[in-house]
């Protein structure tokens, strides 16, 4: 019997103030890695809520979501697993000093693109400096083209 195929939906936000971009560090198997505040849909909630709320709980920032940078599938080389990533470009609104972070999470960080690109070995995954670069380059989807039925 052959193994269900199960796509992981997951959401991620490239946020960018005064030229640098929030990302997050975080502990994956004790080893510390960059990503964009990024994490999986929940039940009942939208592709953009989710990106909102995984943007708070993993960096301590509000945000509005401003358009779709891009829908990406990658599968990871570790895991096998096949994500379905849906990536929002926002605007950073307030931070909140008395969020806690999710666990796993050690620190959010404003990072330039180049010092991203320095540590290209610790990205969680290839997608997160082509989402950096896509918004640098202007690549936008209004995000109108979404629907959510019950």
């Amino acid at each position: 019997m052959s193994r269900t195929w199960l796509p992981r939906v997951t959401v991620a936000t490239v946020i960018e103030k005064d030229g640098k971009f929030l990302m997050v560090e975080e502990d994956i198997y004790g080893e510390k890695i960059l990503n964009q505040p990024a994490g999986h849909l929940e039940p009942n909630e939208t592709l953009i809520e989710a990106a909102v709320r995984e943007t708070l709980e993993e960096t301590g920032w509000h945000i509005e979501i401003d358009h779709v940078i891009e829908f990406s599938q990658w599968t990871s080389p570790n895991s096998q697993n096949h994500y379905l990533r849906s990536c929002f470009a926002g605007t950073a609104i307030k931070f909140n000093p008395n969020q806690t972070l999710d666990e796993g999470i050690i620190r959010a960080i404003w990072l330039s693109r180049d010092e991203v690109a320095a540590q290209a070995h610790r990205l969680r995954s290839p997608l997160v400096l082509h989402h950096i670069d896509h918004h640098i380059n202007g690549k936008r989807t209004n995000t109108d083209i979404f629907s959510y039925y019950d």
